[in-house]
């Protein structure tokens, strides 16, 4: 079933992240300047000269609120100071929570795309998400036919006009929630396949081949927004998934 945009629900007063539960975060990243400023007190240096590096305000204030809003999340379930929180990085970027701790198994993963983000959080660390504003895409065939399988192009052919782009976008967001839950990069777009087609359950069918590696996995669409399309990855079966809305108003303090 795939989750759409009524069941984003304000948090609760306490948080609290069972075994078995994925917590997914909408967050608008245009926020107003005097959220952008109280958000970019709570970056680290490095965060900080990122966002320095940004050519358009847009895009540093989009990243600044991205950031920060992640680290006020974070800093929810951990019972920590935002502007405190660490975190590790992968060879290709995925960051983690850089801890000692070794009962710490809070997972997370985020994406953004024009103007909204999205952040999974979970009991392990093999998580992804990923989020798509659905653009006009007049060259999904060739791109299909480029990083999806023969399976999944064949299926795209098939279609035309909206669901050939909304084919298109539910195969993108689904393969590469799974690489960013695995932490590789989007060479191996070509080995994965899903279930793309509208109106059909979110399924990730094989792993370079491999049926019975993917069905250790499971897949969750999301509608966070009209125009958007995005998917969990998670590894194991039987989550539950709450969706949660973080909410600002006029330069108060989130969440």
């Amino acid at each position: 079933m795939t989750i759409g945009k009524a069941l984003w629900h304000p948090p609760p007063s306490t948080l609290v992240l069972s075994a078995q539960e994925i917590h997914v975060w909408r967050a608008d990243l245009n926020q107003p300047i005097a959220q952008i400023e109280r958000l970019a007190q709570l970056l680290s240096p490095d965060e900080q000269q990122r966002a320095k590096r940004f050519y358009f305000e847009r895009d540093r204030n989009h990243f600044i609120a991205g950031r920060g809003i992640l680290r006020t999340i974070l800093g929810r379930y951990l019972n920590q100071p935002p502007d405190q929180i660490q975190f590790d990085y992968s060879p290709r970027g995925k960051p983690t929570l850089a801890t000692s701790n070794p009962n710490q198994t809070l997972g997370f993963n985020l994406s953004h795309s024009h103007g909204l983000a999205l952040y999974a959080l979970s009991s392990t660390l093999k998580l992804g998400i990923d989020l798509e504003y659905r653009r006009p895409m007049p060259d999904a065939e060739k791109l299909a036919q480029r990083f999806f399988t023969p399976r999944e192009y064949a299926a795209i052919q098939t279609l035309a006009g909206d669901q050939q782009q909304l084919a298109f976008f539910n195969g993108w967001t689904r393969k590469e929630a799974y690489l960013k839950a695995t932490g590789d990069g989007l060479a191996k777009l070509s080995e994965i396949e899903v279930s793309l087609m509208p109106g059909e359950a979110a399924k990730l069918l094989s792993i370079a081949g491999d049926s019975n590696a993917a069905s250790h996995w499971s897949l969750f669409p999301l509608i966070p927004a009209s125009d958007y399309v995005a998917a969990v990855a998670v590894l194991g079966q039987n989550w539950q998934i709450k969706c949660l809305e973080v909410e600002t108003r006029h330069g108060a303090s989130l969440l």
